[in-house]
């Protein structure tokens, strides 16, 4: 595997980070996990805007345009010849001092990392899985902004620790409020009839590039797309429930906190979203070949 740092490529066992980097010492920096499908880099426009208002919003001018980390992040690809998979990209504030001051830190740094990633086992695709609420509350706001996809997933890990301990893959977060915001590393929607729920952006969710991409097929196809604020109540009285995120995709749930979700089976509107979703990466995205 070859890995980008900065403008050249590594070999795996090569490509190395300084231990005064801030994006290992403090978790100052951002992230973006990207898919390549039948040759092509799905949403990668979407990815590197959202990737450029992290940075705006935690104040890290990133050292190239946008239109130089697209070409980075498909040059990735193409030297590692992947035409299916994951791509992580990432970007730290660079080498400083063991001080908190990012101020003292010269330049940030940009790492391309492209391989592969399964997140779920195949049968909780086909059967849908079980997942838990958690008691870890969902970044505030006014402290660490969800919506900064941060390389300080504490938040998140802490929560999917909890999931691990109930013997689940993914557990749902609430904010402050007490209503749901996402789940440990993916968006959460339900489905009440015609209608398709999914929390707020304003109750920490991220924004997610399928979470969108999900909400324009729904649309697309007939359903009336809402964002309310949801409580535990509302979801375990859904007619069905999935998640999506870029590794996960579109994955049906059918069991939370121990309550059946609908018949317990994956739903007729998850797997035409599904088909839908699975259709639209096979045909657009920017091309490797």
């Amino acid at each position: 595997m070859k890995v980008y740092i900065d403008g050249k490529f590594y070999d795996s066992k090569n490509a190395k980070i300084s231990v005064f980097d801030h994006g290992l010492l403090y978790g100052d920096g951002i992230f973006e996990g990207i898919r390549a499908y039948n040759g092509r880099v799905f949403k990668l426009k979407e990815h590197i805007d959202r990737l450029y208002a992290s940075a705006k919003a935690i104040l890290l001018e990133i050292p190239m345009t946008h239109s130089e980390m697209m070409k980075a992040v498909v040059d990735t690809c193409r030297r590692n010849k992947l035409m299916e998979g994951y791509i992580r990209l990432v970007v730290t504030r660079g080498v400083g001092t063991l001080g908190l001051n990012p101020n003292r830190c010269e330049k940030p740094s940009v790492i391309v990392i492209a391989g592969k990633i399964q997140l779920y086992p195949k049968e909780m695709y086909e059967k849908g899985m079980a997942i838990v609420t958690v008691a870890t509350t969902r970044n505030l706001h006014n402290a660490v902004n969800p919506a900064i996809k941060s390389l300080n997933y504490l938040n998140n890990i802490l929560a999917k620790i909890e999931a691990n301990n109930a013997g689940v893959e993914e557990a749902i977060m609430l904010n402050s409020e007490g209503f749901v915001a996402e789940c440990t590393g993916d968006n959460l929607f339900i489905v009440k009839g015609r209608q398709l729920l999914t929390p707020p952006l304003s109750a920490g969710a991220l924004y997610g590039i399928t979470r969108g991409t999900v909400m324009d097929l729904a649309r697309q196809s007939g359903m009336e797309v809402l964002e309310p604020n949801l409580s535990r109540y509302d979801l375990f009285n859904a007619d069905e429930c999935f998640l999506t995120g870029t590794a996960a995709e579109i994955i049906p749930v059918v069991k939370i906190d121990g309550r059946v979700i609908g018949n317990g089976k994956p739903g007729p509107a998850t797997g035409q979203l599904l088909q839908r979703f699975q259709e639209l990466t096979r045909r657009t995205g920017e091309p490797l070949r």
